[in-house]
C-alpha cells in the first residue's frame, strides 16, 4: 500500500503522525510526506521521506492577521506590545499602523495564486504516485484535494486535544480552501465532511468534539531528533522536585516579547526548593540569566519525552505537542495559554485534573507560585495525572492500526 502523508509548515502539527508512518513502513508500506520546502529537513531527520511541493502563506503571518481581526473587531486601544504587526511582526501602537486594505489590494492575488499553485502541485503529484491512502492534519487542505481527487479515503490526524468538529470562537482549526481550488476538479468546498475518518489519540477523559467517524490511537511522543543530557535521566540532588519549563518559538512571534514569561516564571519559583529546567530557543535564551545552581537551560528543541520522566512538574503555554508529551509521562501541568486553542488544550487537560490553568496574557507570579507548589505538594495531582496517562496507554498504539488502515485503503 502507498500512503501519502501531508502536512502544514508548523513541526508540531507533522510531530504527532511521524510514529504511525514509521509503523506503516516497518510494515512493509510506502510513505511519502507532502510538505514545504522549509519542512523538507525535518521530515528527513524522521526518517520518512519528504516530497517538499507545497507552498502558501507563512503560518505565522496568518496567525497574526488573525489576532489583528479579533483587536479590530473590538475595537479597543492596544497597549504596548499587545498586537504584532501581520506582516513585520514588530509591536503595533494602533491598528492603523497596519492598512489592511492596501496590502490586499498589493498581496492578495498572489497569495492565492501561490495556494493554488500548491494545489495543483499536490494533484499532480498524487496522480502520478497513485497513493491508496492519505494521512493529513487539519491544517492542510492540499491532503484531502488529493484524497478527494483520486477518490481514496482521507484520514485526519490530530495535533492537540482540539477536535475538528469544535463550536467556540477560534477553534475552527480544519482550514478553507480560500484558493477555491476544490471547484476547479469539480470537488465539493473543503469541509470537514470531506475526511473519512480521525485520528484521534485524547483519552476519555480529555476528548474532543469530532463528528467524524474515529479510531483511536495511542499518543506516542515524537518532539523531533535530539538527545538529552546524562543527567536528564536521574533525580535531583539532595531529593529535591524537578520543574520543566517547555517554552517554544512560536508565542514570541505570534503575541511579542511580552509573551516569553520565563524569566518572570523564574522569579515566580525563586521561593520553591526545586531544580528548575527551561527549554528555550537561542533567541530567548539570550534574554535568561540562568547562573543559579538550580536552573539548567537546554536548546529548544531537547526532546521533551527523554527530560519529563524525571520531572515532578511542568510549566507552558499551552501547546497540544507539550500538554500531550507530559500527559503521555503522567506529569502534572501548568499551562499559561494565550490563544483559543491553547486555552482548549489546556481546559481538557486540567478538566481531567491533570493539573492548572492560568492565563498566559495575566499570569501573576503569586499565583504561579501558589500552583506549582500544589502541584509539587497535593499528591492529588500527580494521581490524576498517571490515571490520565494509564487511560492515554490503552488506546491502540500505531503499529496496531496499520491493519485497519491497510482495510480502509483496499476499499477504495
Amino acid at each position: 500500500m502507498r500512503v501519502l502523508f501531508t502536512t502544514s509548515e508548523w513541526p508540531t502539527h507533522f510531530f504527532p503522525m511521524v510514529p504511525l508512518g514509521w509503523a506503516l513502513q516497518a510494515a512493509g508500506h510506502e510513505v511519502r510526506v507532502a510538505c514545504a520546502p522549509s519542512l523538507a529537513p525535518v521530515v528527513r531527520q524522521s526518517g520518512l521521506i519528504p516530497v517538499p511541493l507545497l507552498g502558501g502563506p507563512d503560518p505565522a503571518f496568518k496567525t497574526r492577521l488573525a489576532r489583528y481581526w479579533e483587536f479590530a473587531a473590538r475595537q479597543r486601544p492596544i497597549e504596548s506590545g499587545e498586537l504584532l504587526h501581520p506582516v513585520t511582526a514588530e509591536p503595533m501602537e494602533r491598528l492603523e499602523d497596519f492598512d489592511f486594505a492596501a496590502y490586499r489590494a498589493v498581496h492578495r492575488e498572489a497569495n492565492l495564486r501561490t495556494m493554488r499553485d500548491s494545489c495543483d502541485r499536490m494533484a499532480e503529484f498524487a496522480r502520478h504516485w497513485r497513493p491508496d491512502l492519505v494521512v493529513t492534519e487539519p491544517q492542510n487542505v492540499e491532503g484531502v484535494l488529493a484524497g478527494r481527487l483520486l477518490g481514496v479515503p482521507v484520514v485526519c490526524n490530530l495535533f492537540g486535544l482540539v477536535g475538528t468538529d469544535e463550536t467556540e470562537p477560534g477553534l475552527d482549526i480544519v482550514l478553507e480552501d480560500h484558493s477555491e481550488s476544490f471547484p476547479r476538479y469539480s470537488l465539493p468546498p473543503m469541509a470537514t465532511e470531506l475526511i473519512d475518518v480521525v485520528l484521534d489519540p485524547c483519552p476519555p477523559s480529555a476528548a474532543t468534539r469530532t463528528l467524524r467517524p474515529t479510531l483511536p490511537v495511542r499518543y506516542m511522543p515524537y518532539n523531533g531528533p535530539g538527545s538529552a543530557p546524562t543527567w536528564a535521566g536521574s533525580r535531583p540532588d539532595g531529593g529535591r522536585p524537578r520543574v520543566l519549563i517547555a517554552w517554544g518559538t512560536s508565542v514570541s512571534g505570534i503575541y511579542g516579547r511580552r509573551a516569553f514569561l520565563v524569566p518572570g516564571l523564574l522569579r515566580a519559583l525563586a521561593g520553591l526548593d526545586a531544580e528548575v529546567v527551561i527549554t528555550a530557543a537561542d533567541a530567548d535564551r539570550a534574554h535568561l540569566v540562568a547562573d543559579h545552581s538550580r536552573i539548567r537551560v537546554l536548546d529548544r528543541w531537547c526532546p521533551l519525552k527523554l527530560l519529563l520522566p524525571t520531572c515532578d512538574a511542568v510549566i507552558h503555554y499551552g501547546s497540544g505537542g507539550t500538554g500531550m508529551t507530559a500527559m503521555a509521562a503522567g506529569v502534572p501541568q501548568l499551562a499559561l495559554p494565550f490563544s483559543a486553542e491553547q486555552r482548549m488544550n489546556s481546559s481538557r487537560l486540567t478538566a481531567a485534573g491533570a493539573g492548572f490553568r492560568l492565563d498566559g496574557f495575566a499570569a501573576d507570579p503569586a499565583a504561579v507560585a501558589d500552583r506549582v507548589g500544589r502541584l509539587l505538594a497535593e499528591p492529588v495531582h500527580r494521581e490524576r495525572a498517571q490515571a490520565l496517562r494509564e487511560e492515554a496507554l490503552a488506546r491502540p498504539t500505531s503499529a496496531q492500526l496499520v491493519p485497519q488502515l491497510f482495510d480502509l485503503g483496499a476499499t477504495r
